[in-house]
């Protein structure tokens, strides 16, 4: 299991007279990491260069680097920290001095890495969703076991039999939901995986 960042963060050095800023954020969608894009990228830098990964996706770009010196350093960044589910902008200032291709990696590169090695990490957790059907006499230990296993009603419905609810929970936890459960109501919920 990954981590992703706990709160947006930034780190900025400089080389032979350009600026780099490094800034980071959580981003579950490509939406939101383009989105986060759109309100640091600098207009008035030279470069505006990026990288996320969401799970399975990923995206970069070098904005004007010669290919390959920019947007993949930043993501080799992202990955090399164990990061999932997070968006990074590194911005550069030309400060007249050429850095050649090696110089450009390393700098972006390490811009990236050194700003999501500092920063505040959240562990990912895998959530699963259930439907679960109790009848009125049940509701009572149905809520004290969803509250004990740390699940979040999404919604919930009134039938002629009981309570339909649907509930988000870490995914470690249906087990024991389940079995505790099945003690306190000698077995009389019902549960529909989503998963």
């Amino acid at each position: 299991m990954s981590d992703t960042l706990a709160a947006p963060v930034s780190h900025a050095i400089e080389v032979k007279h350009s600026r780099f800023l490094a800034q980071a954020a959580p981003a579950t969608t490509p939406e939101a990491a383009l989105a986060f894009l759109a309100q640091v990228a600098d207009d008035a830098a030279t470069h505006n260069c990026w990288a996320y990964r969401i799970g399975g996706e990923y995206r970069s770009s070098d904005d004007g680097e010669p290919a390959g010196t920019a947007g993949r350093p930043i993501l080799a960044a992202i990955d090399g920290q164990g990061f999932d589910q997070v968006m990074v902008v590194v911005t550069r200032w030309f400060g007249g001095v050429k850095l050649g291709a090696g110089g450009l990696v390393r700098a972006y590169g390490g811009a990236a890495a050194e700003c999501l090695r500092t920063a505040p990490r959240r562990p990912l957790i895998a959530m699963r969703e259930l439907e679960l059907r109790a009848g009125f006499d049940d509701i009572g230990a149905l809520h004290a076991a969803l509250a004990a296993h740390g699940g979040d009603k999404l919604d919930e419905s009134f039938t002629a039999e009981g309570l339909r609810l649907r509930v988000r929970l870490p995914a470690d936890r249906v087990e024991g939901l389940k079995l505790q459960l099945r003690d306190a109501t000698r077995n009389r919920v019902r549960f529909d995986d989503n998963a």
